[in-house]
């Protein structure tokens, strides 16, 4: 695990596995409240350290952290090692002569691809998401973020609204920034003039904001103060997310919450184009001024989470139990490759 949404990607499967006799060994390297997840989760996990911040950082910490995990791994003699977008988890398999499955839905990530691709055995994406991985291409019909927020898995938790002060109804706005540091953030930017948006956004509700980075004084107040397990409720809750994160744009809009997605990246990645297009639970703008005509439109339409949770309701209906298929195929792999060819339909018959 590197990253927050690793957490919450594996936390359901982990669990699931330990009860049907399997063990489970967790690695996990610093980015943003990563580790702070993990440790209010009780599952016990192996520190790294950190990745770093900057590109020559990066460069320079991931022979290490390679070489940290077969450390923390080679004694334990996994059968199979799971990344998300992982590099080292590609590395150590490839070093222990071991089976190795990468979970991948960020198609920019191509310097990262190129560090893991050949040496992954199989890699795992939704069916949105474009390009192919050739022969160790295996798809799926859902978002990794189904995993942690489909209704089987998450129940909103209205005691997040006591914790921020807030009336339930009262309107309020989520706002996110990121840091821009991963590899294939280079060259792409977000929002720029933030304390101005904050002021229009305020307006039309209380505006509450997560971030990455350290935040300006001016803004420092605006900060939402709440446990990092907490933020998914806070999004089921919240009226409008709006945000330079794409994984948070995504699992505000599987909660049933309008989400504008404000990034240059824009629809490079297939989840967010399939979110718009196919099911209008998500909106993304490369230019702020039509993120906030957008914003301002949405605030102001009455009824507007109702009409969300309808689309929602579409999108679920539609897609498939993540977490139990990760879990039917880790446990039969590399044998359910074949099954999955032969009855591609399987997929949507698994519960856990």
């Amino acid at each position: 695990m590197n990253h927050p949404a690793d957490y919450h990607y594996y936390k359901n499967f982990i669990r699931r596995m330990m009860d049907k006799g399997f063990e489970v060994l967790i690695t996990a390297t610093k980015k943003d409240v990563s580790l702070d997840l993990l440790e209010r989760s009780g599952l016990e996990f192996i520190k790294l350290g950190s990745y770093g911040n900057t590109l020559a950082q990066k460069v320079l910490n991931l022979p290490l952290i390679d070489y940290k995990m077969y450390r923390a791994v080679v004694k334990f003699d996994p059968d199979i090692l799971l990344g998300l977008g992982s590099i080292r988890a590609p590395h150590v398999s490839f070093a222990l002569g071991k089976k190795s499955i990468n979970f991948e839905d960020t198609e920019i990530a191509s310097q990262q691809m190129v560090l893991r691709v050949p040496f992954v055995n199989t890699i795992w994406t939704p069916y949105c998401f474009k390009g192919d991985m050739g022969k160790k291409h295996v798809r799926y019909d859902g978002y990794k973020e189904l995993a942690y927020l489909h209704p089987k898995y998450f129940t909103p938790d209205k005691s997040v609204l006591d914790d921020i002060g807030q009336k339930e109804g009262d309107p309020f706005i989520v706002l996110r920034f990121v840091s821009w540091a991963a590899t294939h953030d280079i060259g792409e930017y977000g929002l720029k003039n933030k304390l101005a948006y904050v002021k229009e956004l305020e307006k039309y509700g209380r505006v509450l904001i997560t971030s990455e980075t350290p935040l300006d004084d001016d803004l420092e107040k605006y900060r939402v103060n709440i446990p990092p397990d907490k933020l998914h409720h806070l999004l089921y809750y919240a009226t409008l997310y709006l945000g330079e994160g794409a994984t948070m744009a995504t699992e505000a809009a599987i909660l049933g919450t309008p989400s504008i997605y404000l990034s240059s990246i824009k629809e490079k990645l297939g989840y967010i184009g399939e979110l718009r297009q196919k099911y209008g639970l998500l909106y993304s703008y490369d230019d702020q001024e039509a993120a906030m005509k957008k914003a301002i439109q949405l605030l102001r339409t009455p009824g507007i989470k109702e009409m969300w949770r309808k689309k929602r309701d579409r999108m679920l209906a539609e897609k498939i139990d993540v977490t139990a298929f990760m879990v039917w195929f880790v446990e039969n792999y590399p044998a359910s490759i074949n099954m999955l060819k032969k009855d591609p339909a399987l997929q949507y018959k698994l519960k856990c």
